[in-house]
């Protein structure tokens, strides 16, 4: 069979966006159901998409295109064949156990996209530190990272008095809506194509790396994960979750050849974007919690081996609830 291809894109495109709208209703609007005219519509549109598809599967030369109806008709032939009942609205306790990974899982290639910009961050801010110990007054953030190590830390176990007495619910409330505000830029950054996104991981990864090598090299490993890991496993990965939203927005906005209006791709993102951000929120609270009332005390006041292993029990549970969390059970 002899095909314009050309031809063929224009006379159909209309179809297979049709389709798509239909089913983005569908499937972002609980609750939703077409009228009669609207499920003629649709059938025809579903039908009409399944025929491009079938003409195209011998025209090797544009893989995008048929995998891209694939998906359509895959969907839409989920739509029409679906005997689960839908739930009538999404309550905060479904969405965070259940919505939210899922749409972790669903686009975890940009998720390990935004953990090698922060680990390729990390090997940079160590090494430049490692060469050059007078990059840690351009480097570190904050003058009290800027001291010695081994100072600070005698100063924090020397102290007698709590330095945050009074101050713990601004302090936790500063930490929220600080790390909150970078996570919120690090995804409206994927409107740079990706490019700021990535940067500010890597910047994040760069300090993070810097302050990693200087308290190691002092002999002060046992602080720092007993400082970190309390609130960082939590924090960094809230991060990288940021990320990989500016990084979905990044590919929406690239669009990688595939035949669908720009406004179709962001719709199409769009509560994956809300869906991500508002669980940054959730895990940032939480965080900021900790860092305030847990982080800041250290040896004699609460051990490093129960700081570190409360880390790390929240950093397995964060894995657990992203890796198993919201899966269809198996009959």
């Amino acid at each position: 069979m002899i095909l314009d291809l050309k031809k063929f894109i224009a006379e159909e495109k209309a179809y297979w966006t049709e389709l798509e709208t239909a089913l983005e209703d569908l499937e972002t609007k609980p609750g939703h159901r077409l009228k009669l005219n609207e499920l003629k519509r649709f059938h025809y549109a579903y039908q009409r998409t399944s025929a491009d598809l079938a003409k195209l599967r011998t025209y090797s030369s544009e893989p995008n295109i048929r995998r891209y109806l694939e998906s359509l008709v895959a969907r839409a032939y989920g739509e029409i064949h679906e005997t689960r009942q839908k739930p009538h609205r999404l309550t905060p306790f479904h969405w965070f156990f259940t919505v939210f990974p899922r749409t972790f899982r669903q686009h975890l290639r940009a998720f390990l996209i935004s953990l090698a910009a922060m680990l390729l961050g990390c090997i940079f801010g160590g090494f430049a530190l490692g060469i050059d110990p007078a990059a840690k007054e351009v480097i570190m953030p904050f003058t009290h990272l800027k001291g010695d190590p081994s100072e600070r830390v005698a100063k924090e176990e020397g102290a007698d008095d709590d330095r945050l007495k009074g101050a713990k619910t601004y302090f936790s409330s500063y930490l929220m809506t600080h790390n909150t505000k970078v996570s919120i830029f690090t995804l409206a950054l994927g409107v740079t194509y990706g490019i700021g996104t990535l940067i500010m991981l890597f910047y994040n990864g760069v300090i993070l790396g810097a302050v990693a090598f200087d308290y190691i090299t002092a002999g002060e490993t046992l602080f720092l994960f007993g400082w970190l890991l309390p609130h960082g496993a939590i924090e960094i990965p809230a991060i990288l979750f940021a990320g990989q939203a500016g990084l979905i927005l990044a590919g929406a906005l690239i669009g990688w050849g595939r035949p669908v209006s720009l406004r179709m791709r962001l719709r199409k993102i769009s509560a994956d974007l809300v869906t991500l951000i508002f669980g940054v929120a959730i895990l940032l609270i939480w965080a900021g919690i900790i860092e305030a009332f847990f982080s800041q005390y250290h040896e004699p006041v609460i051990p490093y081996a129960a700081k570190i292993g409360f880390g790390m029990i929240e950093l397995i549970v964060l894995t657990l609830f992203l890796a198993k969390s919201g899966k269809e059970r198996s009959i």
